[in-house]
């Protein structure tokens, strides 16, 4: 049973380190202080649900319906575009350099673009529905303690990422390094609406 459990921690913690759009938004999050709790929250039970649909056989049922995945690939492109360009724009801005002078963005709307880049990403969907729903089938009576240890790495890192960041406050109370973060959260951005782009072109 511990091994079932542990099969799928490691599985899930190794498809969610990689850096990219979801895990630098939740980085400079954590850095801003804004909304920490409901951020984590939402990254790890949007993971929860689609780790659940997987295992239930949900990737079966949506091979059936195969224009969603183009729509989520073109309108998740069009939104990491869109904010790829906002971190940009950013960077350049002076006064947003400087968290703890500004007021902080709505909850709202920090959760609404938290869900956006979770759930209009279909590699995440390639990662918890298709994979994980698919190498559970080896587990048998365990796949429910296999769904469980993939569900828990990934409360453990959003959590850990989210509320681990104040650690380095120290480094990002000069205004140039949130410049490069918010730089390199860009470029991480538009490198993925390219790949998302050039995968389907290559289908």
């Amino acid at each position: 049973m511990t091994a079932h459990l542990l099969a799928g921690f490691l599985l899930g913690l190794s498809l969610i380190l990689p850096i990219g759009a979801q895990n630098a938004f939740v980085l400079r999050v954590g850095l801003r202080g804004e909304h920490v709790l409901a951020v984590c929250l939402t990254c790890a039970l949007s993971d929860a649900l689609l780790i659940m649909a997987g295992v239930s056989g949900f990737a079966q049922l949506s091979a059936r319906v195969p224009w969603a995945e183009t729509v989520l690939l073109y309108g998740g492109a069009a939104f990491l575009i869109a904010y790829g360009a906002r971190s940009f724009m950013a960077a350049l801005k002076s006064e947003s350099l400087r968290p703890s002078d500004t007021a902080q963005t709505g909850l709202g709307r920090v959760v609404l673009t938290c869900l956006a880049l979770t759930w209009l990403n279909p590699h995440v969907y390639l990662d918890t529905v298709v994979l994980i729903g698919s190498i559970s089938t080896q587990f048998d009576e365990g796949k429910v303690l296999f769904a469980t240890g993939a569900m828990l790495a990934s409360f453990t890192f959003f959590f850990s990422l989210g509320f681990g960041a104040r650690l380095l406050k120290p480094l990002f109370a000069r205004p140039v390094t949130w410049r490069i973060l918010d730089i390199a959260i860009g470029l991480i951005m538009w490198a993925t609406a390219a790949r998302l782009l050039l995968s389907d072109g290559s289908t």
